[in-house]
């Protein structure tokens, strides 16, 4: 491959770090809408090591007073959640030199900090008010092996299974939770299409598969989720784009309170603009990105705004 297309991806492995929060039984699902397709989402880059991102976004949004949602043994009408999550996410770049196919493993430790308000309940445990907050370590999330294949220098795919594991803080009485109490296994496919203008076009897709929540007899049905994202090169260093996301629901949720919400399917669309640098700090490869993205339409999930930061370091 050629020196350019390394300098170019030798910080790709951002694109193995997960940004989302809160659950489907909470009103969302592990993501947040258009926060998890990143720069170079199809590449993992030939140069072996290890890669440390670090990542925080904040979300704030609410569902409509009128509807009912189930957050932990709670059956709420309404609710207005706010989430900064945040992670440091380890990489291994296998070294598996410049063919094809290049490969890489990742484990995440989030924390994050967590506010509900619900409008009003008919079982709220005695003793705990409407809103509740807290900072709690969430779920951890395993990447065990990312597959990227490498179509030419511009056109690239990787194939994943991310898992998150339920060692988050969880309690099924309180409404504020970082962890969600599920295995969640989430198939996923990135593209990657790098333009002749130093710009990009990347997209990712899975489908998160949950657990039963034995705690409160809750399983969250399958969700699909689609990001995309569009830069051009405005400087030597600098991208500007829109990053978008689709998060569609595609099974009903099952238990006895979720048959009380006929299923409660949820359904979510974002759009907003994002901006990356990539450049060197000292003789280091290194990354950032920011965005903004707003929920343009939303049904049984929260409906708000997203903003993230991210800086990936590979240690090559």
């Amino acid at each position: 491959m050629s020196a350019r297309f390394l300098r170019r991806s030798a910080w790709a492995a951002i694109m193995l770090m997960p940004l989302g929060a809160a659950a489907t039984e909470g009103g969302m699902g592990r993501p947040i809408t258009g926060q998890q397709v990143n720069s170079n989402a199809g590449i993992v880059p030939p140069t072996p090591g290890l890669v440390l991102s670090l990542a925080s976004i904040y979300f704030e949004g609410d569902i409509e007073g009128s509807r009912p949602v189930s957050v932990g043994r709670v059956l709420s009408a309404g609710m207005e959640a706010t989430a900064a999550y945040n992670i440091a996410n380890l990489t291994y770049i296998w070294n598996t030199g410049q063919g094809r196919w290049n490969f890489a493993s990742g484990i995440g430790i989030p924390v994050q900090y967590t506010k509900v308000e619900v409008s009003a309940s008919s079982n709220l445990r005695p003793g705990l008010s409407n809103t509740d907050s807290g900072t709690q370590f969430a779920d951890v999330w395993i990447n065990p092996i990312v597959a990227s294949y490498h179509f030419s220098e511009t056109e690239h795919m990787a194939l994943s299974l991310p898992i998150y594991a339920p060692t988050g803080a969880y309690n099924p009485d309180r409404l504020a939770n970082a962890g969600q109490n599920t295995w969640t296994f989430s198939p996923t496919i990135a593209f990657t299409k790098l333009m002749k203008d130093g710009g990009e076009f990347s997209t990712l897709a899975a489908i998160d598969f949950y657990t039963r929540n034995d705690d409160t007899d809750y399983k969250n049905g399958a969700v699909f989720r689609i990001d995309a994202m569009w830069t051009t090169a405005i400087a030597p260093q600098w991208k500007l784009g829109v990053v978008g996301g689709w998060i569609e629901q595609l099974q009903d949720d099952s238990g006895p309170t979720a048959d009380k919400l006929n299923g409660f399917k949820g359904r979510s669309v974002g759009l907003g603009p994002i901006v990356t640098w990539g450049g060197k700090f000292g003789n280091q490869p290194a990354a950032f990105s920011a965005r903004w993205v707003h929920d343009v339409d939303a049904k049984n999930r929260p409906k708000g705004n997203g903003v993230a930061v991210s800086l990936t370091l590979p240690f090559l």
